[in-house]
């Protein structure tokens, strides 16, 4: 009977991965943005085709967003994985290792 518990535990978290995602993924824009605006004073942060932007100004956005959304998605990952090991007493994951 364990077994079972432990097989269908992922499928049955996924639906809570994916709102813990969507939210974070959502606060992880907006603290980007505000970040932006903190280091440049501006409200538009620059992407790959904004023809008047240099590369630094790219990378430098590139690298601040791929962080903090690194950083939410570890958090949201996380906090619901050890919720689902509290209520349950299985840890979501049967395998042990990183992300796919």
């Amino acid at each position: 009977m364990g077994k079972k518990k432990k097989a269908k535990l992922p499928l049955a978290y996924k639906p809570l991965g994916f709102a813990l995602g969507w939210g974070t993924g959502w606060m992880a824009g907006l603290a980007f943005r505000k970040t932006w605006m903190a280091l440049r004073h501006e409200e538009d942060a620059p992407d790959a085709l904004d023809q008047d932007r240099g590369w630094g100004e790219i990378l430098l956005a590139a690298a601040v967003q791929g962080a903090l959304f690194a950083m939410a998605r570890s958090l949201a990952d996380r906090a619901g994985a050890k919720a689902v090991e509290r209520s349950t007493g299985v840890w979501p994951s049967g395998e042990k290792g990183g992300r796919d």
